[in-house]
């Protein structure tokens, strides 16, 4: 439950005002728009990109130490905020 919440909270954070979220918002404001098929498909794009991404790192990690991963991940995150505020 621990890893459930802290990689739930994690991508939460992150996908708020995010462009997937953006866009979906701009899908959804559409009168004409069913929002459950647009909550459908988002939620579906959501999932898929999210298999892609815990298969990449599965394999991964079989040939890289998760601890460098770990550390590669941080500075990467690091190097975001960086740039995200010199930008600003």
């Amino acid at each position: 439950m621990k890893l459930f919440l802290a990689v739930f909270a994690t991508i939460f954070l992150a996908e708020l005002g995010d462009k997937t979220q953006l866009a979906t918002i701009l899908y959804a404001a559409d009168k004409d728009v069913n929002r459950l098929v647009v909550f459908a498909a988002s939620s579906a794009a959501l999932i898929v990109t999210s298999a892609i991404g815990v298969a990449a790192g599965g394999m991964v990690s079989q040939f890289v130490n998760p601890k460098y991963l770990s550390i590669a991940a941080g500075i990467g995150f690091i190097l975001i905020g960086i740039l995200t505020i010199i930008r600003s």
